[in-house]
């Protein structure tokens, strides 16, 4: 056992009679990088949040080996205390205080009974250095990036000593640059001995960083191996319990006739007036296409389409035409009342109100579909739409009454789709569709997407990943610096082109 730093044993937790975690035993050896993967909704968030002192001791059935030691933890202080730091996707920063108070709040340093501020500065430039940030202690957490924030939170759990590093997709939101930077760290801190315990989708991330894989199933975990003996294929077996032979299924949907245009459609910042973000836009859109939009962080294809969606309350010049015929969008209603919706890529605060049910989530926006003459809501026709799309989307939860903010990511994701998918639509504009999302949802999203544009949807799909644009794309638009700088039919086109043309040159 001296070999393992962590042992948890037949974990069980349940939430309203409902196993999330059924037996699940676990060991992470010292000095390793140990991913855990498995789809959303599997528990792996759940397990780690018994480890970390979210869900005390008493909550849950199952015993905690650290350090040769059983833990009752009874909070995230005593986990903290034991060695055990956990950072979560969402980042607990206070962004209106500086980098150094972030680093110790709550852990602060004294001397003779005070505040030792010197101390703690002193200790914040060493971590800083240590992370390979070029910033001030006195730095203001809200003027850095998210990749620096993230950073800042690894400086924060080092600050109090910690053993085992659990990071929770940590790479959702960064960038290129900023992933390649916390890969650096993550290896310098294995090498000086610490333990890290990495959830992720990316199974690219898993492969460069892992030492070993634990998968987690429906709240059970399903093995653990050495990344050695594991390939891709392993892995996606593992934690969706069957094969999948093609992860994108790709399908040509042939289309001559036009559904929807962009002309000459410029954009301008809303704080800088006279300042274009898009410049001088045009594309057009057939019946049924995937049409897929590239480009580096910053190109921008989100400001582009949420723009068009009524989403930006700048300036805006341009023309946009369904089915031939000129539409004003000034408002998401005005495209939604024409049959154009949009999934907005951070779905937690554009897609989703956490506080209601999945029902109201999906039913809410169609509301006037369920008024009665009289007064009211027809309440059968609502539970009997609701259903209908649950069972057609595949959309797991306990049930309709459940709140969405306990669903898994991709769960949401579907839900937000249903809601749109109530109405009857012409365009659907997919904003990173598949962010945050686990391999097997994505799957069936992926064929959601073909089924849609086989039904006559015209699609827009923007990704930041380029192997699911090549996947899923009949035409690709690729944006640079707010200007389309490059259009391919997808047909034997590969990412080096599309690259050249992200990066600003000219297509080949």
């Amino acid at each position: 056992m001296d070999e393992f730093i962590l042992e948890m044993k037949g974990i069980v937790k349940e939430f309203s009679g409902v196993k999330a975690l059924n037996n699940v035993s676990f060991k992470v050896k010292k000095g390793e990088i140990h991913a855990l993967c498995g789809e959303n909704g599997a528990g792996k968030s759940t397990l780690m949040k018994v480890l970390s002192g979210v869900y005390p001791n008493g909550t849950y059935e199952g015993e905690i080996v650290f350090n040769q030691k059983n833990l009752m933890i009874r909070n995230i202080s005593d986990a903290e205390q034991a060695g055990i730091a956990i950072i979560h996707q969402e980042l607990a920063l206070f962004k209106e205080l500086p980098v150094y108070e972030n680093v110790f709040i709550g852990n602060e340093l004294h001397s003779k009974g005070f505040v030792n501020i010197p101390a703690m500065l002193a200790k914040t430039q060493e971590l800083l250095k240590e992370m390979k940030l070029d910033v001030s202690p006195y730095t203001l957490v809200k003027h850095l990036g998210t990749g620096q924030q993230q950073l800042i939170e690894i400086a924060k759990a080092l600050s109090k000593n910690a053993q085992m590093l659990i990071l929770d997709e940590p790479t959702a939101s960064l960038s290129e640059g900023e992933v390649e930077i916390l890969m650096n760290i993550l290896a310098e801190l294995k090498a000086k001995g610490v333990t890290c315990i990495y959830i992720s989708h990316k199974l690219d991330e898993v492969f460069r960083l892992a030492d070993t894989v634990t998968t987690i199933r429906d709240g059970q975990s399903i093995g653990s191996e050495s990344i050695k003996n594991l390939t891709k294929d392993d892995i996606v077996r593992m934690m969706v319990g069957r094969e999948i032979a093609d992860l994108y299924p790709k399908e040509v949907h042939v289309t001559d006739q036009e559904i929807f245009s962009v002309k000459n459609y410029t954009v301008y910042d809303v704080n800088a007036p006279d300042k274009e973000i898009i410049h001088n836009v045009s594309f057009s859109l057939k019946r049924g296409e995937v049409l897929g939009f590239s480009g580096l962080v910053g190109a921008g294809r989100t400001e582009l389409v949420s723009a068009i969606y009524g989403f930006h309350s700048g300036k805006r010049s341009g023309e946009v035409y369904l089915n031939g015929e000129k539409i004003a969008i000034h408002h998401p209603n005005d495209a939604l009342q024409q049959g154009i919706a949009m999934v907005p890529e951070d779905r937690k605060r554009h897609g989703i109100i956490e506080s209601m049910s999945v029902m109201q989530n999906m039913t809410l926006a169609n509301i006037d579909n369920y008024r009665l003459r009289l007064d009211g809501i027809d309440d059968c026709k609502e539970l009997t739409d609701a259903n209908q799309y649950m069972a057609k989307l595949k959309i797991k939860a306990p049930g309709l009454d459940a709140f969405i903010k306990n669903l898994s990511g991709g769960n949401q994701q579907k839900v937000v789709l249903a809601k749109f998918l109530l109405r009857k639509l012409k365009v659907l504009i997919l904003d990173e569709p598949t962010r945050g999302i686990d391999v097997g949802a994505k799957y069936e999203i992926y064929n959601l997407i073909n089924q849609l544009a086989d039904e006559g949807i015209g699609i827009i799909m923007i990704s930041s990943d380029l192997s699911e644009i090549l996947g899923m794309a009949d035409r690709i638009i690729v944006m640079n610096e707010g200007r389309i700088n490059g259009e391919f039919i997808n047909k034997n086109i590969g990412q080096e082109e599309i690259m050249h043309c992200a990066v600003g040159g000219a297509a080949k």
